[in-house]
């Protein structure tokens, strides 16, 4: 073995040396030389050479927007102006509901009805009567304290069918609200009562914007009374709101 600075013996072989100090170093167990000092491996490296430049991709233009949503009903140039044909329009065209017809509950009640009742959609079981279960029996059990009998009041529903979780801002989008204005039309109530924010809000009224208890009562359509309530299942999980709307039907009344 040799050192640095030292010259080798005459006839010494110099890999020799050089391999066994290696080897001393291995068994030592020392394989790896460590620097602490950061390096730029790849400063200074030229990009490599080539024979033709990469081709030049054309920059396509931007696809066009879809096309809008169709509107809920289709056009309402087209929509019947008739309430007979509206009611049979209502249960049959598939653009009402993207194409979905089963399930679907007629309004009820004769037209320029002393009040019209209108709810966001139909009970899971109706079929053949709108509101058949717990919330029409608490609706009948409201009009007959108001003095109306069931069945002299308009009753109808923003949506054909019932649907658990409806997307209000998608449906609003699509025209339901101006669709609901032109079902309470050709129904041409005396008075109007609405059941649900969602409802009220598409037809223009938003109580739940504002603590005023006047945003109940707001106009519809070509000045149609009407008044904003709860909707029927809030006011059966929470009692305490019949009472409060009981004194707003009677405001309702006397004004």
């Amino acid at each position: 073995m040799t050192f640095s600075g030292q010259t080798p013996p005459h006839g010494t072989d110099l890999s020799a040396d050089i391999a066994a100090a290696l080897d001393w170093w291995r068994e030592a167990g020392v394989d790896l030389d460590y620097d602490e000092a950061a390096r730029d491996w790849l400063a200074g490296a030229a990009p490599a050479a080539t024979d033709q430049q990469a081709p030049q991709l054309p920059v396509l233009p931007a696809p066009p927007p879809p096309p809008p949503a169709p509107k809920i009903g289709g056009d309402a140039a087209q929509w019947p102006a008739d309430h007979a044909a509206f009611v049979q329009w209502w249960m049959t065209e598939p653009l009402l509901d993207s194409g979905q017809v089963f399930g679907r509950v007629a309004p009820r009640g004769p037209v320029t009805a002393p009040i019209m009742v209108l709810v966001d959609h139909p009970e899971a079981a109706d079929s053949d009567r709108l509101l058949s279960g717990e919330e029409g029996r608490l609706l009948d059990a409201i009009l007959r304290a108001i003095g109306i009998e069931p069945d002299q009041a308009y009753v109808a529903s923003v949506l054909p069918r019932h649907m658990p979780l409806p997307d209000w801002a998608a449906l609003e989008q699509g025209g339901i609200g101006q669709l609901a204005l032109h079902h309470v039309g050709l129904a041409a109530p005396q008075r109007l009562i609405t059941f649900g924010k969602h409802v009220s809000s598409l037809l223009g009224n938003d109580p739940a914007k504002t603590a005023d208890p006047a945003r109940q009562f707001y106009q519809v359509g070509g000045g149609i009374p009407a008044l904003a309530a709860p909707a029927l299942g809030t006011l059966m999980a929470r009692p305490r709101g019949k009472a409060g709307l009981w004194r707003a039907l009677l405001d309702w009344q006397n004004a």
